[in-house]
């Protein structure tokens, strides 16, 4: 049995989503902002708030917090 991927925020609802970013941001205007989007997360630059947000699925955001929670490296 098949079931459908739940669907993708709509331009509103990220329009309208609360945006928050971590305490240890410390005020600067240098970070990355996360919003709950449902079955979704949604992550932007807080420089460039206007700019289309990266959308992840929630797994997909925990898998990306974890790699870097546990003190691993990106390898560009």
């Amino acid at each position: 049995m098949s079931t459908n991927p739940p669907r993708r925020p709509r331009a509103e609802e990220l329009h309208n989503a609360q945006w928050r970013r971590s305490s240890y941001s410390g005020g600067a205007n240098d970070c990355v902002e996360i919003a709950d989007l449902g079955a979704y997360a949604g992550m932007r630059d807080s420089k460039a708030p206007d700019l289309s947000p990266v959308i992840l699925s929630r797994s997909a955001l925990g898998d990306l917090l974890d790699h870097y929670t546990d003190g691993e490296t990106c390898v560009g």
